[in-house]
């Protein structure tokens, strides 16, 4: 065990954030804290770290062990290059170097004792040094900036001249360098193009140490980590597996729950039925009969009923008028900046009802595509053409759409003055603004809070073509689903821009990738893409060797991708199994329940036969349901 977390509580104020969390990390294991935005996730990594004082509770790390910690925003300050502030992380083995080189000029003018303590001492220290990696720290470097997306062009900006997401880039980068005992990261994958979430899968699936990871990503988490750390409601609960996993068992759990807390009411209801009956008769016998069962009834530990969190948002999109077959047509669209060609005569058409995800590296052009389609700015030549009864709802992922200066009523009456203000209330409330908060400035908003904003307008704009610029960002993960179900229902047309390949999967119907300034186009969703990339982008560009960043990786995919849909199938058989299973076992307490009420029933207290015809069938239904328990276990382990 590397690091323990015991009884931790935190309350701001009245609101109590987590109350009693308790966890263990092991020595290499891969964890995540999950939960909705402001569950206490980021809080709980700042406690960690002593950033943050707990109200009750005992962080323990383990003795001589390292900690490195990733907060979500960074302002990183320094004169330094990308390429020398990375270095700085390797200063010890710098200085290694340094002393190796000087003990050689030592050695060329010593002589006896002195060259004999000067080999040992260089000999020590040359062991040292290569068990550091210090031969080859140089490519240790450059291997990370580039898996984290910069390019050799790139080493040499200065860190104060960068943006807050490379700022974020380069301190992960530092932080992996530095090798620490337990990595802990608090949503890494905002500020990473898909190839660079794909080598942070691989370097944390390798990496030596521990890694707890704070992160909406669910592809990513399902890459990861084999463990899940869940805030709900201030209630911390582990779940052993990834994030797929954990979905199933919370959901099952929570039906179980839900059955639990249900079938109890129902005993307490009847319990409570019975014991008026036997106080009807007013007799002795049956008052006491009555006292005793309040008795019992008093004793009895009431299960309480499974929370269900009023912290989900309700997007209903639907088109108000149809468009026509042909919704987007691009026809050899060029555009540039600074002599920079980010895409030449690109071509592509959008039906009605597709759903495009629109895919590429960081910096390749895909939010440039939206902003020509939506007309924010202009192509260098090729011409784009909207079809008939096209009307387009833009989501922008900077929020450009909403007013800094207004309040959220505002920016929503303004956007639509035919609304009245219950309307505009009922709207905000369905993106979980109520009261006050209607009141509330755009420009004091949270990133996710602009979003949901936008989301808004977008819902209210009725149109039947979305052009969406990384719609998730800033969403936890329970709106992602909710976005996602709502896009999947949506009748329209839909062209996305994203990272985020777990919604890509849920959601595109076909995506088109942006690369060698032209694109490949993929009919299917993200599992499709993995699976085909490698053959349909040799075809696209037969003429450049090696457009595939890693053939190993993609074939693996493949191997990958078909693995998990035997896995999938698998799952459901077990998820069939356990309904039914759980549906006996429900029957089952129903008719005990049945025969505890007939056993109550003083019509047939002197019926010998009746009783003993009771007593054999509850002695035969509590072996199966023993029987049932066990097997509903075993396929819970199973699972």
């Amino acid at each position: 065990m590397i690091l323990s977390c015991n009884n931790i509580s935190k309350s701001f104020g009245t609101d109590v954030i987590i109350k009693s969390c308790s966890f263990n990390i092991e020595d290499h294991e891969k964890a995540a804290i999950v939960g909705i935005n402001g569950a206490g996730k980021s809080t709980l990594l700042k406690i960690i770290t002593g950033e943050e004082p707990a109200d009750t509770g005992i962080v323990t790390l383990a003795k001589d062990k390292t900690l490195g910690y990733l907060a979500q925003q960074q302002d990183l300050q320094s004169d330094r290059s990308i390429y020398d502030e990375l270095l700085s992380v390797k200063q010890y083995i710098l200085d290694m170097e340094s002393e190796l080189r000087r003990i050689e000029a030592a050695m060329n003018n010593a002589s006896g004792d002195e060259l004999e303590s000067l080999m040992n001492r260089y000999t020590n220290l040359n062991h040292e040094f290569e068990m550091n990696n210090g031969y080859a720290y140089k490519s240790e470097i450059t291997g990370v900036l580039k898996g984290l997306g910069f390019a050799e062009e790139d080493f040499s900006l200065h860190v104060n001249t960068l943006s807050g997401g490379q700022k974020t880039r380069v301190s992960l980068g530092k932080l992996l360098l530095s090798k620490p005992d337990i990595i802990m990261l608090d949503e890494p994958t905002n500020h990473l193009d898909m190839d660079s979430i794909s080598w942070l899968e691989n370097y944390l699936l390798n990496y030596s140490g521990a890694v707890l990871i704070v992160a909406h990503d669910r592809y990513f988490l399902d890459k990861i980590v084999s463990k899940i750390i869940e805030i709900d409601n201030g209630d911390c609960t582990v779940f052993s597996g990834n994030y797929t996993d954990y979905a199933s068992k919370k959901a099952i759990l929570r039906n179980m729950k839900l059955k639990e807390y249900l079938n109890q009411q129902r005993d307490i209801k009847h319990q409570e039925e019975v014991i008026a009956k036997l106080k009807q008769f007013n007799r002795e016998k049956s008052i006491k009969r009555a006292e005793s069962r309040e008795k019992m009834l008093d004793k009895i530990k009431v299960v309480d009923k499974p929370v269900e969190l009023n912290a989900k948002m309700n997007i209903k999109l639907e088109p108000s008028v149809i468009s026509g077959n042909d919704v987007l047509t691009v026809t050899d669209l060029t555009k540039s900046f600074d002599g920079n060609t980010l895409f030449n005569n690109i071509n592509f058409e959008i039906k009605r009802g597709e759903r495009v995800a629109l895919i590429g590296n960081n910096g390749t052009g895909k939010t440039t595509i939206l902003k020509l389609i939506n007309g924010i700015i202009q192509p260098d030549s090729g011409s784009i053409y909207l079809g008939a009864k096209v009307a387009i709802g833009y989501y922008d992922q900077e929020h450009h759409v909403l007013d800094p200066d207004k309040t959220l009523f505002q920016e929503i009456q303004d956007a639509y003055p035919d609304l009245n203000n219950t309307q505009i209330r009922n709207t905000l409330a369905a993106f979980l603004f109520t009261d006050d908060d209607v009141f509330k400035y755009i420009r004091d908003l949270s990133g996710g809070e602009r979003g949901r904003v936008s989301l808004a307008k977008l819902m209210l704009s009725n149109a039947n073509l979305l052009i969406l610029d990384e719609p998730t960002n800033h969403l936890d993960i329970v709106s992602k689903e909710i976005l996602e179900n709502a896009l999947n229902s949506y009748t329209g047309t839909v062209l996305y821009v994203s990272h985020d390949r777990y919604f890509i999967n849920a959601t595109a119907t076909r995506i088109i990738e942006l690369t060698n300034q032209n694109i490949v186009n993929y009919i299917g969703n993200y599992d499709y893409y993995i699976e085909k990339r490698d053959i349909l982008t040799a075809k696209a560009f037969p003429d450049t060797p090696d457009i595939s960043s890693d053939n190993i990786s993609v074939k693996s995919s493949k191997l990958s991708w078909q693995q998990s849909r035997e896995e999938q199938n698998k799952l459901k058989k077990k998820q069939n199994e356990i309904k039914k299973t759980e549906e006996r076992i429900a029957e089952i307490e129903d008719r005990m329940s049945a025969i505890d009420a007939e056993y109550s029933d003083p019509s047939i207290g002197s019926n010998t036969a009746r009783l003993m015809e009771l007593h054999n069938e509850s002695t035969q239904l509590k072996k199966e349901l023993d029987t049932l328990y066990e097997h509903w276990e075993e396929l819970m382990e199973e699972m």
